[in-house]
């Protein structure tokens, strides 16, 4: 089934309902405690956790997927892992 055939995407729909290549960080730890993602077919951009690839499918638009990647390269959110 092709992903344009698969309805609309929603946050937190099963991850496994998306017919799409994951790819992650090449700094991702071998245990795999990892965030997965993966572009869709419109464009949007979807993330899973991969330690359980059948969870949830957060999807973000490209816009949406900029401004945090952008947000991450200038340390806002260095915080977190304080």
């Amino acid at each position: 089934m092709r992903l344009e055939d698969q309805g609309p995407h929603y946050n937190g729909m099963p991850a496994d309902q998306l017919q799409v290549r994951w790819g992650k960080s090449a700094r991702s730890s071998a245990q795999g405690n990892c965030v997965e993602t993966a572009r869709l077919a419109d464009g949007e951009v979807a993330v899973r956790n991969s330690r359980h690839p059948s969870g949830p499918a957060l999807i973000f638009s490209q816009a949406e997927a900029r401004a945090f990647l952008e947000g991450v390269k200038d340390g806002d959110f260095d915080h977190l892992l304080q």
